[in-house]
């Protein structure tokens, strides 16, 4: 068997998504997500101009010597753009893989180690009392597990916090829109908000909350302690993770469960953080981790340390990834929990999938392969629509900060 073609197919089924299709000459398929928020055609160009000629006449079935293969030959390794390529490629390799086997990806992998995903949800709202609501909501809906997020008094706008309805979608400009920040206000706010949403779920449902790494460490370590009382499953990206040595701070002062890494794209970006027991839950994910190939030796590096996966999964990740990644957390035998953010109905109808959602879990499908497939022609009624993340300023005097 021998790859023929492999081609790139962007589109914006309210959102832009990128997806690679390998075919082979047997008529094989596979499928894999290059999507990058905000940067989706540099990896577009990326993976047509200079990855697929490269992939002609090779063996779909050689995906650890293709993945090395694009990794070191390229010279310049490492990146969001090379390892979302990578990524793309590896997921539709895995993908083809599983179908010539007929299995589903999980029984490749190494079989099952559960029989369900927990998920999280997001519930956010323009204040508390909102924000209590959509968590009540999302309990009443099964999960088991809810990211709260809330506006903050004295802030116009809070990333995470949707300003018209349950869903939002940061890349919402043709040029980057401008935040403005307040740590302070953040910092006496949260507390806060954990008090009043523990006191309306009680005591059995976990609680997430992400910093999306706004925070100094100390200001990090203060968020964590003030925390505990109300038991979290983990605060996300408290502070930037370039400094990883940065988080030994925050250690030393709060048990607070930490998670870090759906920026990361390579096992160099979480060495020191998981050697060094500074995380607790590590969230690389397929799609920007260099595929379910690299991703398992994140995994299991993690697993030497007692640090679970928590992958991220908001629908900035195509449908492609979410298939892909259950079929990743029903077997890694060190997982946590799973990101879900459901993606529209359009966006469904345009990737055809086989898992399923039930009451707070989410199940693969048992299809061989990942489960995930793109209908081309229904996808290409929605063409690419540029859209940037927004950047963050200090609202005292508009320095550029962390977003």
């Amino acid at each position: 068997m021998k790859i023929t073609a492999a081609r790139v197919i962007v589109c914006c089924p309210g959102r832009n998504f990128v997806t690679l299709k390998i075919e082979t000459d047997e008529g094989v398929t596979g499928v894999g997500d290059a999507t990058l928020n905000g940067r989706e055609l540099a990896v577009a160009s990326y993976l047509q101009d200079h990855v697929a000629p490269c992939l002609i006449g090779r063996d779909p079935q050689q995906l650890e010597d293709i993945w090395h293969y694009l990794y070191k030959g390229a010279y310049w390794r490492r990146g969001p753009v090379t390892m979302t390529a990578i990524a793309a490629v590896d997921t539709a390799l895995w993908d083809i893989k599983a179908k010539i086997a007929g299995q589903p990806l999980y029984q490749l992998l190494g079989g099952r180690s559960r029989s369900a995903v927990m998920v999280y949800g997001h519930a956010t709202g323009a204040d508390i009392a909102q924000t209590v609501d959509e968590v009540l909501r999302h309990q009443e809906e099964g999960y088991r597990a809810i990211r709260a997020q809330s506006g903050v008094p004295g802030l116009d706008k809070v990333y995470g916090v949707s300003t018209t309805g349950r869903m939002y979608e940061p890349a919402d400009g043709s040029v980057p829109a401008e935040h403005d920040w307040d740590s302070a206000k953040y910092l006496r706010h949260t507390p806060e908000l954990f008090e009043a949403v523990r006191l309306a779920v009680g005591e059995e449902t976990h609680l997430l909350h992400d910093v999306h790494h706004r925070l100094t460490p100390l200001e990090a370590a203060q968020l964590g302690k003030s925390l505990e009382p109300y038991r979290l499953f983990w605060i996300e990206d408290p502070t930037e993770a370039e400094n990883q040595q940065a988080f030994a701070l925050i250690r030393q002062h709060t048990t607070t469960p930490i998670a870090v890494g759906e920026v990361f794209n390579s096992i160099w970006d979480c060495k020191q953080l998981i050697e060094s027991q500074l995380i607790d839950y590590i969230r690389t994910t397929v799609t920007h981790a260099g595929g379910i190939t690299h991703l398992r030796r994140i995994a299991d590096l993690a697993a030497l340390y007692q640090v679970r996966t928590g992958s991220h999964g908001a629908t900035d990740l195509s449908p492609i990834c979410m298939g892909a990644a259950l079929h990743f957390d029903t077997w890694v035998p060190n997982f946590g929990i799973q990101e879900y953010m459901p993606h529209s109905e359009l966006m469904l109808s345009v990737f055809p999938h086989d898992w399923r959602y039930e009451r707070g879990m989410l199940y693969c499908g048992e299809s061989p392969g990942h489960g995930v497939d793109i209908d081309e022609k229904l996808a290409a009624r929605y063409p690419y629509q540029r859209a940037y993340l927004p950047v963050n300023r200090l609202q005292r005097d508009g320095s550029l900060h962390s977003w």
